[in-house]
């Protein structure tokens, strides 16, 4: 099978697209429902700001009773809250790492921040196709489709500008085209360009997209990898390859995350956000239940103990997820901060 263009690399993975056309009419039609539930006002935020915005994508009815209906009259499920909290502290995490080097202010300490870090709550979206819940259902949207519909409504409501990371949760536990998730050049930094040829403004700063299949996490994984991977999708749009390669001298911004050996024996691997879905074997549950598509090496990693008997270690038996970033990944991401700061 040739591969798809390289613009429609995703460091995450690759995914083979349908067409818009075919989305759109699939979800009803030429004039199809928009991307958009209700608005709903996110925070406000100064231009200069650093935001990362999550909206919560449809939830079909058979998935609430598993975790009750509190957040339904919202379109805010527990899952989705959660993986909203680990972000929320993710951020806090590389906003206090910058704040000690001196590389940004921390607005515990300094009147005046040079800048903050904000995760705010976007509005819902409708994407039908994401809450498909049977396999044979219907085909499944692409990836690079997914974010494309979703960076067309970001626009049509006036959603882009400025270093932001739009990310979307979805439930589409089996999309296995979306995967647990992934962003797509030339719109997977914050600091991205338009790119549009349309645009009035090619210089001007559109931000980044992302999707996180907290469906798919939740049903094949647990809570734990939901918020791990809400993380990990995030940290994509803030980890760019150049001051990735300087920080860990790998252009895989995975390879920043760690794999650690602890409890009795050693037997546990726990595995940070940017590990997740990489640190185990490259098979049917290894660590997660599907392993991840995109780059990565185990020898390269900010640190991997490993997870098979070598005559000193037994071999591992059980992997956990911790939501604190490695060294490496917040070292990467508070540098990025400072050049889109600048």
């Amino acid at each position: 099978m040739e591969p798809p263009p390289s613009s429609l690399l995703s460091r995450f993975g690759r995914s083979t697209p349908i067409s818009r056309r075919e989305f759109v009419a699939a979800v009803g039609g030429v004039g199809g429902a928009s991307l958009f539930g209700p608005s709903v006002d996110a925070s406000e935020s100064e231009a200069n700001d650093l935001r990362v915005r999550v909206y919560p994508g449809p939830v079909p009815p058979t998935a609430w009773p598993r975790h009750g209906v509190d957040g339904m009259s919202d379109d805010w499920p527990i899952p989705f809250r959660d993986a909203f909290a680990a972000v929320e502290d993710a951020m806090g995490q590389i906003q206090a790492y910058a704040a000690d080097r001196s590389l940004v202010s921390d607005s515990t300490t300094a009147s005046e921040p040079e800048l903050t870090v904000r995760v705010e709550r976007g509005p819902p979206v409708r994407f039908p196709l994401l809450s498909v819940s049977q396999p044979t259902d219907l085909a499944f949207p692409s990836l690079p489709t997914v974010l494309d519909a979703f960076r067309d409504q970001l626009r049509d409501h006036d959603a882009l500008g400025g270093p932001t990371c739009h990310l979307l949760l979805c439930w589409s536990p089996f999309n296995y085209q979306v995967g647990y998730g992934g962003t797509i050049s030339p719109n997977d930094l914050i600091g991205s360009v338009g790119s549009d040829t349309d645009a009035d403004d090619p210089d001007a700063v559109d931000g980044a997209q992302t999707v996180a299949n907290v469906g798919a996490t939740e049903v094949w994984d647990s809570r734990a990898v939901s918020r791990n991977i809400a993380i990990h999708e995030v940290l994509h749009t803030f980890l760019s390859p150049d001051i990735v390669a300087e920080v860990g001298d790998t252009r895989c911004d995975h390879n920043l995350g760690t794999a650690t050996r602890t409890g009795p024996e050693g037997r546990t691997l726990r595995v940070s956000p940017m590990a997740t879905a990489y640190a185990g074997p490259d098979e049917l549950g290894g660590g997660t239940r599907f392993h991840g598509t995109g780059c990565y090496n185990h020898d390269e990693f900010a640190n991997h103990d490993g997870y098979e008997a070598d005559g000193t270690d037994p071999a591992v038996d059980h992997f956990e997820y911790t939501t604190d970033l490695s060294e490496a990944t917040l070292e990467a991401a508070a540098e990025y901060l400072a050049r889109v700061r600048s």
